[in-house]
């Protein structure tokens, strides 16, 4: 029984029978006919219910609307159509009930539509039709699983102000405190934690807990400290896992010694915990923090020491270490864990196990993960496929088939396993080391142990021969499944020996393939091997038969995509035919609507190669009027071309436009005008040590006087104040061992003119 509804029972209790008031009934005769004259009334108001008939049925048969509505939604799944079926009836004076709302919520609910149950539920407040408080309470608990706190709050605000006596359950209130803690809004939280109470829901351990912990989350510490001390004013005793939100807290400002003294605490609260679940909560969410903060050098403190006892499962313990640290990204910490447990007699749990193998296999430490692996088949593990294929993915990567091979042949051994695809990761592994050599032989080995092939394996292996120019063995391999010795092959096989055709410079071998063997076959091309007939065509600089080519699919109505326009527009703007490139955009991009970044990017870049910015900064500026959005990259292309032609304003202009159609700079961005900035100061450096050289050659036309007016315009902009007339002398007469005592710069200047007046000049210069 709920709290709330303790108190009116004992308020009952407690009422004196001299406090009931006496009631007067009506004679029974006077009763007799009022009810008489209610059945005649109710009686005339069924009959005038039973006129109104809807799909054969009455509209005041309440039961059959209340199933047929519940059977389309919780059986038939349908739920538009319920409320199709509820908006009729409403226009014939149907007034929907709580089971009809709450048929209709859950089925929203169960439709992944949780905005649209929230808004119903308050439109039907709204319009006065509210649910039993039971009801209210059940849909509550629906829409919190929705996760979205702040309609369900909505909802909640909306039912009490409509029933000031209807008050959600305690864990509805929970459950909501919780939601909006976890999404970094405490405020909320609160304030619900104060309505709640304010309507006689008292909170309990978990509703401050809750709060507390969105307190942490938000680093308020002075917040949640205030909460645990009024938990304690108000008699409610903290749990295991209220201490250990705070210490969360405390280790979110980085108070580390705090930290420490709390956590003793919290080992002792842990041995007077009843609730397991509690402890292991508790322990879980100190672990977590523990590694969100950084301080995994407790972790392991924590599991060499194991404080906590009994009060938590050690296996339970380790385990949550090892997925702490797994979500931190500190695989070789949780693989120490591991070390650990072996040590003191534990088996790893499988999942655990392998989280870490497959974690360590993609930050580059499969060696380690390999090792992990060898240890692990010694109690039973055995990699799922997926850390299977990240395994020898790294292993091959490394260069070490050997290990690979190793673990697939552990792989095949495995019962119920797809035997052909072990052998296709495995291959396709192989690739990243660039031995197709060794795919060979793992084809020569899957046919010695009976496993057909699949055209995925021959396709792996025609691809890694054509990847190190090996074309013709790529091709025998074609050539025995064209004849019956292995499966038939399919567009990959052909487009895979097409562009190992056209990667070593076969272009007729290429075509050949495309328009006499696949046609022979029955294979009909996609647009990707088009594309890739194109891309090798244009890059053989054979742009004409790529024109062809392109026609010919046009004409025969292909499909065809970005790529095919980019790779086309680029073969154009390459032998410089800018004006049929622009044609075939005006003709044929542009009314397809199928172009993206990369095909305007080619036209720009074939613009702007062309030292034709102006025709580039229009095009780019008719793509904005037109609707269409162009990203950075195409904007640094103009950019890049303004600053290679030196035109500062110009670049800054393209900046402005861009920054109008609501993009931002990116770091290319910057280093392009970086590199315009920097250009334009080699160059004034350059100027203006010439400028100055210039100026001390002629300074000796001048030096007959025997004297240099040290602020005159003679040497204005060379000369610094600073420098005083003996450092000078000093220097000078050092140099040509002349006596430290001589009078002026002109004195030593008169000496030194024995020397070049080169060598004078440069160093002066080299002195100021």
């Amino acid at each position: 029984m709920a709290f709330f509804e303790r108190l009116l029972v004992a308020a009952a209790a407690q009422t004196k029978p001299s406090q009931i008031i006496p009631c007067s009934f009506p004679p029974r005769t006077a009763q007799i006919h009022h009810l008489h004259s209610r059945s005649k009334e109710k009686t005339e108001e069924e009959e005038e219910e039973v006129v109104e008939v809807f799909e054969g049925e009455s509209i005041g048969n309440r039961s059959y609307w209340r199933k047929k509505i519940h059977s389309l939604c919780a059986v038939h799944g349908d739920v538009d159509e319920a409320l199709r079926l509820l908006d009729r009836l409403r226009l014939r004076g149907y007034r929907p009930d709580s089971l009809n709302l709450a048929s209709v919520v859950h089925a929203l609910c169960a439709a992944g539509r949780s905005e649209e149950a929230h808004r119903r539920l308050l439109l039907s407040a709204a319009a006065g039709w509210l649910p039993d408080d039971r009801t209210a309470n059940v849909l509550l608990a629906r829409l919190l699983d929705a996760g979205t706190p702040i309609l369900t709050l909505q909802v909640v605000r909306c039912l009490t102000d409509a029933k000031p006596a209807f008050v959600p359950s305690l864990t509805n209130y929970n459950r909501l405190i919780d939601q909006l803690s976890s999404q970094s809004q405490p405020v909320e939280a609160r304030s619900l934690l104060l309505d709640m109470r304010s309507k006689g829901r008292l909170p309990n351990a978990v509703s401050y807990t809750a709060l507390i912990n969105g307190f942490a989350r938000t680093g308020e510490l002075d917040h949640a400290r205030q909460l645990f001390d009024e938990m304690l004013e108000a008699g409610i005793p903290p749990n295991s896992l209220t201490h250990s939100v705070l210490i969360k807290a405390v280790l979110r400002k980085r108070s580390v010694d705090e930290g420490r003294e709390m956590m003793v605490e919290l080992w002792r609260k842990m041995q007077d915990e009843r609730e397991p679940s509690v402890n292991g909560a508790a322990f879980a969410n100190l672990i977590d923090a523990l590694c969100r903060e950084g301080f995994f050098h407790e972790v392991f403190r924590i599991a060499e020491e194991m404080p906590q006892g009994d009060s938590v499962d050690q296996l339970f313990a380790y385990g949550q270490m090892m997925d702490s640290l797994c979500r931190a990204g500190k695989y070789h910490g949780a693989s120490r864990i591991v070390y650990i447990m072996r040590k003191r007699g534990f088996v790893p749990g499988v999942a655990s196990y392998n989280h870490i193998v497959h974690g360590l296999s993609k930050e580059r430490g499969c060696m380690r993960a390999y090792q992990l692996f060898k240890e692990g088949t010694e109690f039973g593990y055995s990699p799922s496929e997926s850390t299977y294929k990240v395994l020898v993915e790294g292993l091959c990567r490394e260069k070490d088939v050997n290990k690979a091979q190793d673990v697939a042949e552990f792989m095949l051994q495995r019962d119920a396993v797809d035997r052909t695809r072990i052998y296709n990761i495995f291959l396709s592994a192989l690739r990243l080391a660039d031995n197709p050599s060794e795919q060979l032989n793992v084809l020569i080995s899957m046919l010695q142990k009976q496993c057909q092939p699949d055209v995925v394996t021959l396709n792996t292996v025609i691809h890694g021969f054509c990847k190190i120019g090996k074309v013709d063995e790529a091709k025998r391999i074609l050539d025995d499944m064209l004849n019956g010795n292995f499966c038939e092959p399919d567009v990959v096989t052909f487009t895979t020996i097409i562009r190992g055709l056209m990667d070593v410079g076969r272009p007729e071998e290429s075509l050949d393939v495309l328009l006499n063997t696949m046609p022979a076959h029955k294979c009909a091309p996609s647009v990707v091997t088009y594309n890739v007939v194109l891309r090798g065509l244009t890059k053989l600089q054979k742009v004409d038969e790529a024109m062809r080519l392109f026609y010919d699919m046009i004409g025969k109505g292909f499909a065809t995509d970005s790529t095919t326009y980019t790779v086309v527009v680029e073969g154009l703007c390459s032998v410089g035919r800018l004006a049929e490139a622009k044609r075939i955009w005006d003709d044929v991009i542009w009314p397809s609507q199928i172009h993206d970044h990369y095909v305007y990017g080619a036209i720009l870049r074939g613009l702007c190669c062309s030292g034709k910015l102006d025709q580039a900064c229009d095009f780019l500026y008719e793509l904005v009027d037109c609707g269409v959005a162009p990203g950075i990259v195409n904007y640094n292309i103009v950019i890049d071309c303004a600053c290679r032609m030196g035109l500062k304003k110009e670049a800054y202009q393209i900046v402005g436009e861009m920054r109008k159609n609501g993009l931002r700079p990116d770091a290319v961005t910057w280093r392009i005008l970086g590199k315009l900035h920097q250009e334009e100061g080699k160059e004034c450096i350059i100027s203006n040590q010439n400028s100055e050289l210039n100026r001390i050659v002629d300074l000796p036309e001048e030096f007959h006087d025997g004297k240099i007016e040290r602020d005159g315009d003679m040497l204005e902009g060379i000369t610094d104040s600073s420098f005083s007339g003996e450092l000078i002398e000093a220097e000078v007469s050092e140099d040509d061992r002349v006596e430290k005592n001589a009078g002026s710069i002109g004195d030593a200047v008169n000496l030194g003119q024995k020397e070049p007046l080169s060598r004078i000049a440069r160093r002066i210069f080299g002195l100021l």
